[in-house]
């Protein structure tokens, strides 16, 4: 298998409190911190994706635990051979499986602030972007998968961290649901 991508665009639609019971009790906990409904959303349908996927993929019939590297990577106890990757924004959530490492971020669609691009973005990606929040979205979700994969998470070598990759990376736009994700090769 390369890899198999999940998503869950309707996010308004997804009663989380049906999905408690549905979550391992690791994941119920995580869930339950979130301030916000919306929060509480978006980490129980990440989750039920992954379900979903390992199902499907591998056979799973049972919930999956996580275990976390040293920057925070969840690896599912007793499976570290299955690589999977989580995220989630305000209108989707999106899980990927593979059996290789794998990274996925998806985002929101924001308006555009120059301050935080020129922290984490080079000047040649400045130059692309061009003051577009969809283009600075797009470079955003590609950085975001890429460390994700490494399981290094974001550093301070954001600018330069798409140079030289020894994979690639796919991004996807969906300008009328409002959000853009990156997946990992």
């Amino acid at each position: 298998m390369d890899r198999m991508v999940y998503l869950n665009d309707d996010i308004a639609h997804f009663d989380w409190q049906a999905a408690l019971p549905l979550l391992s009790e690791q994941r119920r906990e995580q869930c339950l911190k979130f301030c916000h409904e919306q929060g509480r959303k978006t980490c129980a349908a990440a989750y039920l994706l992954l379900c979903e996927a390992l199902r499907k993929e591998y056979g799973f019939t049972e919930l999956p635990v996580f275990e976390y590297g040293e920057h925070g990577k969840p690896v599912i106890v007793g499976h570290p051979d299955i690589h999977f990757n989580l995220s989630h924004c305000r209108e989707a959530a999106i899980c990927v499986v593979s059996n290789q490492p794998v990274g996925v971020d998806i985002e929101t669609i924001r308006p555009f602030k120059e301050s935080l691009a020129r922290y984490v973005m080079n000047d040649d990606e400045l130059q692309q972007i061009n003051g577009s929040a969809l283009e600075f979205t797009k470079l955003w979700t590609r950085k975001e998968a890429a460390v994700k994969r490494s399981g290094h998470g974001i550093n301070n070598e954001m600018k330069h961290v798409l140079e030289g990759l020894p994979f690639e990376i796919e991004t996807t736009v969906c300008v009328d649901k409002n959000y853009v994700f990156s997946v990992t090769r």
